[in-house]
């Protein structure tokens, strides 16, 4: 069957150890310095670990593997203990992977294990939700209530765009165009434009954008290499990532990160984290 897993880059991989400790379902571990997948069904391919390292080594791919097994990770991981179970479990609840998570509070029942379950067992929680959805936050179907909006807020005169290039898809654009000269950057993923109403005053105002997916775009090492030649060439001035709350996005400011480390110039970066509902819950320089 097809899913999505991650896939680790030997190469860039550094041998922190960082995405194993990140990794409670035990799918990774450290071998001869490099992290290494040690088994599929035991990853979740929620890409948890992605945030966790450093150097940009991990990616989701979607390929034939065999599929994931809640039991099998709820035998193996009962092993370590109360923490380790609790914070499985709490990741699957994060994650909205509500299935895999009745599975593992029925494993613990029949097995009459009483773990203290009161940080994921609450009255927000819902029993019919957890028996009836699965799927990875991104995916998730939610409806948002939003306020009556008058007709005259949706004057052009209002709405005036802060484009001022073209293309703006990273993979067609030129690294050492002119419109990145000395410019202040905002590489923004695909979602955002569509989620936040301000994008333009908010965001893109005085600033060049790019835009890219971390999840599904293809050849990402070729954003690395443009990144860096940005910051080495084109001698930008500032790098601002925007992205979504959700795991998947965050791709996207490991590889700026890593543009940075590999490039002989030191620049700021700004992470800016959108909300699924369309709010800014998070802006911070790294």
């Amino acid at each position: 069957m097809k899913r999505t897993v991650i896939k680790i880059d030997e190469d860039l991989c550094n041998g922190c150890g960082l995405c194993v400790t990140g990794c409670h379902e035990g799918a990774l571990q450290l071998i001869d310095g490099k992290a290494v997948m040690i088994s599929e069904m035991y990853c979740d391919g929620l890409g948890a670990c992605i945030g966790d390292c450093p150097v940009g080594a991990i990616e989701l791919i979607e390929k034939e593997a065999e599929p994931y097994d809640e039991i099998k990770v709820m035998e193996r991981i009962a092993l370590k203990g109360e923490h380790v179970v609790v914070a499985h479990l709490k990741h699957m609840k994060d994650h909205n992977e509500l299935e895999y998570l009745r599975q593992g509070i029925e494993y613990l029942k029949q097995h009459n294990i009483n773990y203290d379950l009161s940080s994921i067992e609450n009255k927000e929680d819902k029993m019919e939700e957890i028996n009836s959805f699965s799927g990875c936050p991104g995916l998730a179907s939610q409806s948002f209530e939003k306020p009556q909006t008058k007709e005259e807020d949706f004057s052009t005169v209002n709405q005036k765009s802060e484009l001022t290039h073209w293309p703006i898809q990273l993979h067609l654009q030129s690294p050492t165009a002119s419109y990145f000269q000395n410019a202040n950057v905002l590489i923004a993923a695909d979602c955002t434009a569509f989620s936040i109403g301000a994008f333009h005053s908010r965001l893109l105002k005085n600033k060049v954008l790019s835009i890219a997916c971390p999840k599904l775009d293809t050849n990402k090492e070729s954003y690395l290499e443009k990144i860096t030649a940005m910051i080495d060439v084109a001698k930008i001035d500032t790098l601002t990532i925007a992205m979504m709350e959700v795991p998947c996005c965050g791709g996207l400011i490991q590889i700026a990160k890593l543009a940075r480390e590999n490039a002989k110039r030191n620049i700021p970066i700004k992470a800016i984290i959108i909300g699924i509902k369309g709010e800014i819950i998070e802006e911070n320089w790294l």
